[in-house]
């Protein structure tokens, strides 16, 4: 028998998040953006486009903070990770809007940054994860009163 979603533990596995090496990248994608926007003669894109990367950094970092903080709690609520999440990504979203609205059509690099910033956000912590399993170095924890290979499909 299975637990009900509802009445499952809140649990969140350990990702290879690594801010530095994020912040590094998003210097580099910057760069490129700014190099690339100037060419072109639109070279406010290019910057838009690096505060939408750090805005999505941003993010992430908070994120982290709110995961940290509600799973160091004795009883970690779901709903209260939604709404955290919820609220946060509004509030980024709304500033990114509010950027390309005031600075258009220029602002508009805020939007594709943050976008952009996911897919490196899922590159940079789906790899390391994938290396580890191409490897056969993942070694998955026993839950209580399971045994390992039994599926939960009776």
């Amino acid at each position: 028998m299975t637990t009900p979603a509802q009445d499952a533990p809140l649990v969140f596995p350990s990702v290879a998040f690594n801010p530095s090496r994020l912040l590094l990248v998003c210097a580099a994608i910057t760069a490129v953006a700014i190099a690339a926007a100037g060419f072109s003669g639109h070279l406010m894109v290019g910057v838009f486009f690096g505060v939408g990367l750090l805005l999505g950094l941003l993010n992430a970092l908070l994120v982290r903070r709110s995961v940290a903080s509600i799973t160091a709690k004795e009883h970690p609520m779901k709903s209260s990770m939604a709404l955290n999440s919820a609220t946060r990504l509004a509030i980024i979203t709304v500033i990114g809007l509010i950027i390309a609205y005031i600075f258009r059509p220029a602002g508009l690099g805020v939007v594709f940054g943050l976008a952009l910033f996911q897919v490196v956000l899922v590159l940079s912590t789906a790899l390391p994860v994938w290396k580890k399993l191409r490897a056969g170095d993942w070694v998955e924890p026993a839950s209580e009163g399971t045994e390992r290979g039994n599926t939960c499909d009776e």
